[in-house]
């Protein structure tokens, strides 16, 4: 999904002055940035909710500098080591502590280390476990090479370790340490336990197999992608003769890999296909989640994604019922995007009264509501009745729901509970001094949570709270560094606005105007962009030091969502996008764009800019190409430019087939309008990137070409989406970006 890579750069990417700007100690520079940690933003680093959410565990630095696992009480934060430095040590070194995991009577602990990226995230690694009863630390996997092991996990009665190694499933019988492979078919084709490229991407799948809660059984996908299109990507700078990377890539129109789930006894490795009905290539199966020792959920969406259905498998029987259905005349989500869902990748319906219903939320009748469903008899229970957005929801405390909404501020979010009963009261948790954007991690037992809280104005805050009463226990990142640091900057001012287009829509607007701000002068104006239906940019969170540097350098930065968004406005707002990607979306930036330019008569119309990465990076292209009366100068980063070439899942959710209506992705596709080309464009793209191939750029500049237009580009070789890998690469990417800015506008 060439959307998720920006949300991340947005909240995190920091800037400053290019190398030949005067030194000022108010004002950002590239070497505060990028050659120290002057302006480092603190974080919580992961924790694992134990005893049903009374303590938790987290990951921390000894007084020596190496990482421990310290447990803390949630009631009043008292600390003690769960698993010393000492007891990490390997051949006179200590592990370093990416992820952890309990075993499930917690007398071992699984630590995740010297990992190896897949895609996107490093889920390939070594695996080590430390035994409380021995008080010995043992690796797993040992006759495999090193960082090669994915998703280790224990059954239930510790005596076995499960995990993926190269596409298939083993067993690790944890005292003797014999490893017994349970799938054996696992080739480049045949995945098994794991996913492919677009499973991971689209719908944040990575571990892809489950024990049952008493260990008898394993349940896992295995996807054949052996129909699925290759991608090459072309390695030209690590060796005298360039080595092509494959990538198996289904593009929008082409078929996705088969998809099927199956049961595996891990005692004598036998195999059962559970016979989900239908196509297995015309369908998806994003979730599979046991409920009881002998009941299976498992999701299924049609290839359109139009439709979800979830059925209940018992093992015993061989039972497979249908008992929820899902329909809409655009699109289904699954976990739907927001600001506010931590919960990424994680598909799985929530489980409540006691394994008698699941939580579903849907877009069904205007609005993103949840509903109760029974299992047994699929009869459905509205929770949130009203006309407001559901933004995300977390946990139980048993009779209430926390979830996250913000009925009278699309820019915000706020925890509120709503009774599992149905009775429809909604009450609001989060305090009135929180005023901004809240995010939580609740307990398994909703009696405690990491609260975030930010605001424009304020870097991310965690605290431990306890709930329902919201009383702060211990301030985790306080950010102080960070803010005094801020401190002795000019900082401008950030502000909000409303503005309503020509035809009627209104939209959120966050404008950063330049220090020392005078509305008798006349400022060039940066729109930042993105405007697809899996982010936002218009939001009350901390407007990052980027944007900061920005306004130091003059610039009026403004972000405004457009109709097609994620954000609170109703389900018409959010799915009138649909098969219009690429014209309704840019057609409201670049209405929004002109009222806002005659609405305040500080902005220059004759120095009018626009960027974006990804998804902003396409709606720039487009922007520059259909609006050249409202916009001269524009960057855009990692763009989509055929809408044909990108994934079918994230681009067939939101346009449909190809097959019914190609027309629809070409004229939303912004090489469709390159003749139209009249301002300044720089084109920048990752040689290497794996999500939006560079393909797209090599495109676009044909037509560009193809058109006698003049414009500007710059590759970068090998790098991905991201655009970061390789020394100094940040640093001369956001330079270029930067003086291509300054450039065009006299600055």
């Amino acid at each position: 999904m060439y959307k998720s890579i920006v949300l991340k750069l947005l909240l995190l990417v920091t800037i400053s002055f290019p190398v030949f700007a005067q030194q000022n100690d108010s004002l950002l520079s590239l070497g505060q940035i990028y050659n120290s940690d002057e302006f480092k933003s603190d974080y919580q680093r992961p924790i694992s909710w134990i005893e049903k959410g009374n303590a938790f565990i987290t990951i921390e630095k000894s007084e020596a500098g190496n990482d421990e696992l310290i447990k803390y009480n949630s009631k009043n934060y008292k600390k003690s080591i769960y698993l010393s430095e000492d007891q990490l040590v390997v051949n006179g070194e200590n592990l370093s502590i990416e992820d952890f995991s309990l075993s499930p009577d917690g007398s071992k602990v699984m630590i995740f280390t010297n990992s190896s990226r897949v895609w996107r995230s490093n889920t390939k690694g070594d695996f080590w476990v430390y035994d409380f009863d021995t008080e010995k630390l043992k690796q797993l996997g040992t006759g495999f090479p090193s960082s090669t092991l994915m998703f280790a996990k224990f059954s239930q009665d510790n005596k076995f370790v499960a995990y993926v190694q190269n596409l298939n499933i083993y067993k690790e019988d944890f005292q003797t340490g014999e490893v017994t492979q349970l799938t054996k078919d696992g080739t480049g084709d045949i995945i098994n336990g794991t996913f492919d490229w677009v499973y991971e991407e689209e719908f944040g799948m990575r571990d892809g197999f489950k024990w049952s809660p008493d260990g008898s059984r394993i349940a896992f996908w295995q996807l054949d992608a052996s129909e699925s299109g290759t991608f090459y990507m072309i390695n030209n700078t690590d060796s005298v003769y360039s080595e092509p990377i494959p990538v198996q890539y289904p593009k929008a129109g082409f078929d996705p890999s088969s998809a099927k789930v199956g049961l595996i006894n891990p005692k004598t490795s036998e195999v059962k296909w559970i016979p989900v009905p239908g196509n297995p290539v015309q369908h998806y199966l994003p979730a599979m989640q046991w409920v009881n020792d002998d009941l299976l959920l498992i999701q299924q969406m049609n290839r359109k994604q139009n439709e979800l259905k979830i059925y209940t498998y018992k093992p015993s029987s061989s039972s497979l019922n249908r008992i929820y259905t899902e329909t809409e005349n655009t699109w289904v989500d699954l976990r739907y995007p927001d600001i506010s869902s931590n919960q990424w990748g994680k598909n799985n319906q929530l489980i409540v009264e006691d394994g008698r219903s699941f939580l579903r939320m849907t877009e069904n009748d205007g609005w993103r509501h949840i509903y109760k469903i029974n299992l047994e008899t699929g009869k459905k229970t509205l929770l949130t009745p009203g006309e407001y957005d559901v933004a995300a929801y977390y946990q139980t405390d048993g009779k209430n729901l926390y979830i996250v909404a913000s009925p009278d501020n699309a820019t915000q979010r706020y925890l509120y509970s709503v009774p599992l009963n149905g009775d429809g009261k909604l009450t609001r948790i989060t305090p009135p001094e929180f005023e901004g954007v809240n995010t939580y991690d609740v307990s398994p037992n909703g009696k405690f949570a990491i609260h975030n809280f930010t605001n424009v104005n304020t870097p991310n805050n965690v605290s431990l709270i306890n709930l329902p009463k919201h009383r702060t226990i211990k301030e985790l990142v306080d950010n102080k560094h960070l803010k005094d640091k801020l401190n002795t900057l000019i900082l401008p001012e950030t502000t909000f606005f409303k503005v309503t287009t020509e035809e009627g829509i209104e939209m959120d607007g966050r404008m950063t105007k330049p220090i020392n701000f005078d509305a008798s002068n006349k400022y060039p104006v940066l729109f930042h962009v993105y405007g697809e239906p899996w982010g936002v940019v218009a939001t009350d969170q901390w407007v990052g030091l980027y944007e900061i540097f920005m306004a130091q350098q003059g610039f009026v930065v403004i972000s405004m969502d457009n109709r097609g968004t994620p954000t609170l406005k109703g389900s018409e707002w959010r799915k009138t996008i649909y098969q219009k990607v690429g014209l309704m979306n840019t057609n409201d930036q670049a209405l929004a764009a002109q009222k806002v330019l005659e609405t305040y008569a500080f902005l220059d119309k004759t120095r009018v800019n626009v960027w974006g990465w990804s998804g902003g990076g396409s709606m720039t292209q487009n922007l520059l190409f259909r609006y050249p009366e409202v916009y001269q100068t524009g960057v855009a980063v990692a763009g989509v430019a055929n809408q044909l070439f990108y994934d079918n899942i994230y681009q067939e959710r939101y346009m449909g087939l190809p097959s019914e209506d190609k027309d629809k992705f070409i004229e939303g596709s912004p090489a469709s309008y390159a003749k139209n080309l009249e301002g300044n464009l720089l084109l920048i793209h990752g040689t290497g990137d794996d999500n939006v191939h560079y393909q797209n750029m090599e495109y676009l500049v044909n037509e560009l070409i193809r058109n006698n237009k003049q414009f500007d580009m710059m590759a970068y070789p090998n790098r991905s989406h991201g655009i970061f890998e390789g020394e100094n690469t940040s640093l001369h990417l956001y330079t270029l970006i930067t003086n291509y800015f300054l450039k065009h506008n006299g600055l």
